[in-house]
């Protein structure tokens, strides 16, 4: 029987990353500072479901995306497929097209924010690492179409710092979701979020949100990861998540381990 060909191979540090579900509760923190200030951000607005489950919603685009690394090349590229088809869809409602940067911007978003949040909870990734990222969500642009992608990991660096200088700003959009975001965590997560965000953003879109200080929970990081290594971190994670996503979070870690 021939074996089946994985989007990204068993062993990849792409698995390792959203394999746990700290990494990816984290990149969603840094995903949702970004997407409120993106300029293309309206789009998100457009079919309402974004201001009534902002949560939600992020944890869709999250858990897509870790679909497609854990899948079977086969399968990552019908889900993208069926991605490019939901974006179609919505271009054709509104008549108008989806700007092609902002597909790059969230290809970029996924890029910076798996290997900041690895890099902030467990260790320095190599330069080959890095690459290795870029490679696994190039492949994912590629399928969509997305046309401008960089070459490598180098020339991507170039091109998110222009990205970030030149793609975001705080408008009244940005606002409203963030006030969402706030409705829809309670006041004591949504300062978590916040907090959390801080860690993670890059200092371009730490300006915008008026982040003028460093995070809480730096000093914080070293008991979280010891919580972990007794495997208490879920009782800590229970507090700090709406139970509504309980069950979500609990199958966001595997561990990175291979699927049947």
């Amino acid at each position: 029987m021939k074996n089946k060909q994985y989007f990204a191979p068993e062993g990849h540090i792409i698995r390792k990353i959203w394999g746990n579900g700290d990494t990816i509760l984290l990149i969603f923190a840094g995903s949702a500072a970004e997407f409120a200030l993106n300029k293309a951000v309206d789009w998100l607005y457009f079919t309402g479901k974004i201001p009534k489950d902002p949560i939600g919603r992020l944890f869709s685009t999250v858990s897509y995306a870790r679909k497609i690394i854990f899948a079977t090349e086969e399968e990552a590229f019908a889900t993208i497929d069926s991605i490019n088809v939901i974006h179609s869809h919505v271009e054709h409602a509104r008549g108008a097209k989806i700007p092609e940067w902002a597909f790059r911007d969230v290809l970029y978003m996924l890029i910076h924010y798996s290997i900041a949040s690895f890099e902030i909870l467990e260790r320095p990734l190599s330069g080959n690492e890095k690459q290795a990222v870029f490679e696994n969500f190039h492949k994912l642009g590629e399928r969509m179409n997305i046309p401008g992608l960089p070459k490598d990991y180098k020339e991507w660096l170039t091109s998110y710092h222009h990205h970030l200088e030149n793609d975001l700003e705080k408008s009244e959009l940005s606002i409203d979701l963030f006030r969402q975001y706030k409705k829809h965590l309670g006041n004591f997560r949504y300062r978590i979020l916040i907090e959390s965000q801080k860690l993670i953003v890059p200092g371009t879109t730490a300006k915008l949100l008026g982040f003028q200080n460093g995070s809480a929970l730096t000093a914080l990081l070293p008991i979280y990861k010891l919580l972990r290594s007794i495997h208490a971190d879920w009782l800590l994670k229970s507090f700090l998540l709406p139970k509504a996503y309980h069950d979500q979070i609990r199958q966001l870690d595997t561990g990175g381990k291979q699927r049947p």
